[in-house]
């Protein structure tokens, strides 16, 4: 929670920075508006189609394949800094995960701003490849635009709060990624403007049901949990309970398989 507030409050700021003070008070009631809320297992309207950066209708659920997680980036491509900052962070984050959008999963990076269009979606697909490194990848990630109605439909359905400030002339909305299941569900909620490459892969392989990821990510999955007020995965006490506690039956149920082992022995001399 901690986290979703102060990225929403990051982008207050960013669009009030050259606002008078006077006005901070009477515009701090819009940030209950840009807020997440979560809806875990909740779908996507997959059925819409959009306009992709080839300037192709685009169907949502194109971009989802059966065991293949998908990452959710909203945002708006003219954006001045906050959105900027949400793609940058997780380029930067992806650069140290081995797998690769289109094979292992998908990215649909989704315009909130109907006045957006295919030719600006291309240059920053373009500028964000060029940044990740990975050519390849332009398969597995789409920058798509689409009418206010359509983009507003999948931000409901994602509980991505956004609303338009008349004053700054800008679009106010939290800092988020959203990870869905290969079926087009909400998966993970990862918030802030940096996203270290465990958490990406952590998010991915749990939201792939396992499919994605090694050994290491799925027995890290068994004791994680994602920390929403640090904005990573880190060791889970419930989790980390059950698993000690099942240890401990276990070692109980040996102990009384030796004596029971021990016992016959003696019987049987």
């Amino acid at each position: 929670m901690a986290i979703r507030i102060a990225a929403a409050a990051c982008a207050f700021a960013v669009l009030l920075a050259a606002a008078a003070p006077a006005r901070a008070q009477t515009e701090l009631a819009g940030l209950t508006e840009v807020d997440i809320v979560e809806r875990p297992g909740a779908p996507l309207p997959l059925d819409l189609v959009f306009v992709g950066e080839d300037s192709t209708a685009v169907r949502l659920g194109d971009s989802f394949a059966p065991g293949r997680p998908v990452i959710l980036n909203l945002g708006y491509f003219a954006c001045p800094m906050l959105c900027g900052l949400v793609l940058n962070g997780m380029v930067d984050g992806l650069r140290d995960v081995a797998w690769t959008p289109g094979a292992e999963f998908g990215i649909v990076t989704l315009s909130i701003d109907e006045r957006e269009g295919p030719r600006l979606a291309a240059l920053k697909k373009q500028n964000a490849l060029e940044s990740y490194g990975r050519p390849e990848a332009a398969a597995g990630w789409r920058f798509l635009t689409g009418s206010a109605r359509d983009s507003r439909a999948v931000a409901d359905a994602v509980g991505f709060g956004y609303v338009w400030d008349e004053k700054t002339q800008q679009w106010m909305h939290p800092a988020a990624l959203v990870v869905c299941t290969p079926d087009g569900r909400v998966s993970r909620y990862l918030y802030g403007v940096e996203f270290d490459a465990q958490t990406l892969r952590l998010a991915l392989t749990e939201a792939s049901g396992g499919r994605v990821g090694g050994t290491r990510e799925k027995f890290l999955l068994l004791c994680y949990d994602y920390d929403s007020s640090v904005g990573r995965y880190g060791p889970s006490a419930r989790r980390l309970m059950k698993i000690g506690g099942f240890v401990t039956v276990l070692a109980i149920a040996g102990w009384l398989a030796l004596l029971w082992r021990r016992d016959r022995r003696r019987k049987s001399t």
